[in-house]
């Protein structure tokens, strides 16, 4: 049988987080060995929060870098940089015509934009899962690897593919988001009320994969837990000492009770100490892979081309049937 079609993507906006790895670099890893993967650089949806300083290159080639370092194998997954594949934007032009303001206007992610970035509210951030759902739609997707926090974006695709086949037929794959039970939102490490951010501002809420050592250490030691360090862990209400272990359980695959019973008995510097030091040694690796890749730019440029040959093969053969469906295709 054909293997189904898996497509997702991450904005070369800013440095990966931990929060990224476990969400959805991780599935993706896992994967691409069951499924034809297709990941993304988004740069097209990076572009809706302009920055003065945004070398958008270099992010680029940083995110290819990190792709490879965590394991996303080229040769069995393609990967390309969205805005190379034109049909993405074809295809959302169309798409936008059949999607009501009101679906817009109800998505979470867009009003907490607009609270978060009252000065820049430009359309693109009210149109932006029209387009993550053309980059979507336009493969013949089945599954999306997500975060929880992008659930809503996926219906609101869901729900425009659905649309889309009863006027035209059967037309587009109906996709699934694929969200991790365990490990899907990954917290702020000092406001434990919101995830954890690429973009946020206080970085002492985030440990990137690039990370260094004292500051994994340093970002975690400022958690908040008992005021006498002498007590035996506590976890209750503690978010932030749960959201640890999460984060642990996320980067080692053992489940978090086992964490539990394990710092039983002993007291918060040494879960704090021990956790940073789980945490460090796994970013090493990364780390490693990492810097040895980025440096081999011809090599990534390779990669991305041979993804866009791919990508664009598929891309145009699709959006010929939708573009001829919808009357678009007109001979002279």
């Amino acid at each position: 049988m054909k293997k189904k079609i898996v497509f997702s993507g991450i904005q070369p906006s800013g440095k990966l987080t931990i929060g990224n790895y476990i969400g959805v670099i991780k599935q993706w890893v896992k994967m691409q060995n069951k499924y034809n993967c297709i990941f993304s650089i988004a740069d097209l949806h990076s572009i809706t929060t302009y920055k003065n300083n945004f070398d958008l290159n270099n992010n680029i080639l940083d995110t290819l870098s990190l792709y490879l370092a965590c394991g996303i194998n080229p040769n069995k997954s393609i990967i390309f940089i969205q805005s190379h594949i034109y049909e993405h934007t074809q295809l959302s032009w169309i798409l936008n015509c059949y999607t009501n303001y009101g679906e817009l206007n109800r998505m979470i992610q867009f009003k907490k934009k607009i609270i978060n970035n009252s000065k820049n509210i430009n359309t693109g951030i009210l149109f932006y899962p029209i387009l993550m759902a053309s980059d979507i739609l336009l493969y013949n997707t089945s599954y999306v690897p997500v975060g929880l926090d992008q659930k809503q974006h996926i219906e609101l695709c869901r729900n425009i593919a659905n649309k889309f086949n009863n006027i035209y037929g059967n037309t587009f794959n109906i996709p699934k988001p694929c969200i991790l039970k365990n490990g899907n939102r990954i917290m702020s490490l000092q406001e434990t009320n919101k995830k954890m951010s690429k973009s946020d501002k206080n970085l002492n809420n985030i440990i990137y994969l690039l990370e260094k050592k004292k500051d994994v250490f340093k970002k975690i030691k400022l958690i908040k837990t008992d005021s006498k360090k002498k007590y035996k862990i506590k976890y209750n209400n503690n978010l932030g000492l749960l959201n640890i272990l999460n984060i642990l359980s996320g980067l080692t695959g053992k489940k978090i009770n086992k964490f539990k019973n394990h710092f039983n008995n002993k007291i918060y510097s040494d879960f704090k100490n021990e956790a940073s030091n789980i945490i460090t040694i796994f970013l090493e690796k990364i780390q490693e892979n990492y810097y040895n890749i980025r440096k081999k730019k011809s090599f990534l440029k390779d990669i991305l081309n041979y993804g866009k040959i791919k990508a664009k093969k598929i891309a145009k053969k699709n959006l010929f049937k939708i573009i001829k469906k919808v009357g678009l295709k007109f001979k002279i």
